[in-house]
């Protein structure tokens, strides 16, 4: 599985939206991302590829674009 695919998952899996749903997802744009949700959403990613999110971080992850950016820049994910 690709580091794309596993991205995606944990958004399917904890938003419950469709796969193709994913990559335009913002902060709040579908009533699952909630702030709840949101540490949820945290939780999985970082048991997903093995990292520990800065608080700053956790913060400023406001879609699926920005989290892949994220891992990508400050956690050296290749997507």
């Amino acid at each position: 599985m690709t580091a794309g695919e596993k991205y995606v998952g944990v958004f399917t899996e904890v938003l419950g939206v469709r796969p193709e749903e994913a990559p335009g997802l913002r902060y709040q744009s579908v009533p699952a991302w909630d702030s709840a949700r949101h540490m949820e959403l945290v939780a999985a990613i970082e048991a997903a590829f093995g990292v520990t999110l800065d608080p700053d971080d956790i913060l400023e992850l406001s879609s699926f674009e920005v989290g892949r950016r994220i891992l990508s820049e400050r956690y050296g994910i290749a997507f």
